[in-house]
């Protein structure tokens, strides 16, 4: 282990983070607010840390995979440490527990929160907020890989432990330049989404942060209602569709911008992806039409709350907690099967639901015919042994973490389902679940050991297992000889 350039690696991060933190600052002033001082307090403190450890770029830059994963885990752990540090010194949530589980649900865009009354937070902190879910849709090492020169293909170990998905792929030969391209087609959009919601009469600070929290699938809202209290068919519509747009793998905007429009199009899972949200609004729509006072106000509901939930974004319209069994069922099942790889969104992502269901068909296929060879394919391409290896061990971690995390949180004699799809809403970055857990209601409740499951549940999720895994298998601690 490279323990210098791991250091050196955060120290990065933390300035990095450190000039977010003043857009929130920024935000105090011109509110006049007094939690002013606790951010620019904390950025200081994160730049000071910066400084002290990169004062000096180690001398042995060896960097593997090892290194790469423990990295991404250390530094989503530091920046949830003292990204919580505002709400804490502030007093806005003074419980040091509670201001974790904020943060940490912000930067790994789950939305889940333990606050009653959001709307008692400073315009500040609702920007920091929304500000998390930003830099944790795309992740705030692919940031730091823009302006962080790093020698070689080491950097593709960070991209790799930190993106979504099965696998990694560059969308040009510079791993820097595909960092910049993915931030731009981000930026982009985001600015795009947020020009749309002013135009519909958003204003523009309620604007910039459902963009940001939209952008990044993230779901913290700034009013109690979420959604809701924007009484307007276009600006949800306008939600709707980003959220979507948002679940897409980033490579299929770049094929588009790049005019290979063909390429775009075969993709599979995409395919897959919007064909389960068209199936699920329908569905939906129609087991809830009495709840309506038309078919078109069901199905706008409908298709609202499928795209916040596949996306694993949050945010809600109406209370899906109230809705029919059949309906509630389809959403929890949403909830695993997530967004594309490559996108910002959770879940265990559609490729892996469709690489999945291609092994099962193969394995029927091999029994009835022991002898014929076929091979999986996606896009038209042969599936390597060592994706298909890494989605199956994928599961395995998975599944157990599941478990074992929703026998934790028994412990404390909460409800079954709510327990249930408390941990399928962390693990998945969703935010909300069901019962207690509801979109009318947080997670406020529960006991501290069990806002720590769930803490550890949202990293695990957001970083794909294995990062977090490793930070307790004593092998990777071992300094290189």
């Amino acid at each position: 282990m490279n323990h210098a350039m791991v250091r050196y690696l955060i120290g990065w991060m933390l300035g990095v983070e450190s000039l977010f933190l003043l857009l929130p600052a920024l935000t105090a002033l011109i509110y006049r607010e007094d939690v002013v001082l606790a951010y620019v307090g904390v950025a200081a403190l994160c730049m000071a840390l910066a400084a002290l450890f990169c004062h000096k770029k180690p001398t042995n830059t060896r960097f593997y995979a090892r290194e790469g994963f423990v990295t991404v885990a250390l530094c989503w752990i530091v920046l949830a440490l003292t990204g919580a540090l505002p709400f804490m010194l502030s007093g806005e949530i003074p419980f040091v527990v509670d201001a974790l589980f904020e943060t940490i649900s912000g930067f790994t865009t789950t939305g889940a929160t333990i606050l009653s009354d959001v709307e008692a937070l400073s315009h500040a902190s609702l920007l920091w907020r929304s500000v998390t879910h930003w830099v944790g849709g795309m992740g705030v090492l692919v940031f730091m890989l823009i302006v962080l020169p790093l020698a070689g293909g080491q950097t593709i170990h960070l991209m790799r432990a930190e993106s979504p998905g099965p696998s990694v792929s560059k969308l040009s030969p510079h791993l820097r330049d595909t960092a910049m391209i993915l931030y731009a087609i981000y930026l982009g959009m985001t600015i795009l989404e947020t020009i749309l919601l002013l135009f519909g009469g958003m204003p523009l600070f309620d604007a910039l942060c459902t963009s940001m929290a939209t952008a990044g699938t993230g779901g913290f809202g700034i009013w109690n209602t979420s959604i809701a209290h924007y009484n307007s068919y276009y600006l949800q519509a306008v939600v709707t569709v980003f959220m979507i747009l948002f679940g897409i793998n980033f490579s299929v905007y770049f094929l588009l911008l790049t005019q290979r429009f063909k390429a775009a199009f075969r993709i599979e899972e995409v395919r897959v992806y919007l064909g389960v949200i068209l199936a699920s609004s329908v569905v939906i729509a129609l087991n809830v039409r009495h709840l309506f006072p038309s078919l078109l106000d069901s199905l706008h509901h409908a298709a609202f709350q499928v795209a916040s939930i596949i996306t694993t974004t949050g945010f809600s319209t109406v209370d899906f907690n109230q809705w029919p069994a059949l309906s509630k069922a389809i959403l929890v099942l949403l909830m695993f099967i997530g967004a594309c790889a490559g996108s910002t969104g959770g879940g265990m992502k559609c490729s892996r639901i469709l690489l999945m269901c291609k092994s099962i068909r193969k394995e029927m296929q091999f029994l009835i015919h022991p002898r014929a060879v076929r091979v999986n394919k996606i896009d038209g391409r042969r599936v390597p042994h060592e994706v298909m290896r890494s989605v199956n061990v994928f599961m395995i971690a998975y599944l157990l973490l599941f478990i074992l995390s929703v026998l934790l949180l028994s412990i404390t004699n909460e409800e079954l389902i709510t327990n249930f799809t408390a941990v399928a809403a962390t693990l998945n970055n969703v935010g909300p679940g069901l019962e207690l857990v509801g979109p009318a209601a947080n997670f406020g409740f529960f006991s501290p050991l069990s806002k720590i499951v769930l803490m550890f549940d949202m990293l695990a999720g957001r970083l794909e297992v294995f990062p977090m895994l490793l930070l307790f298998a004593p092998g990777t601690w071992k300094r290189e000889k």
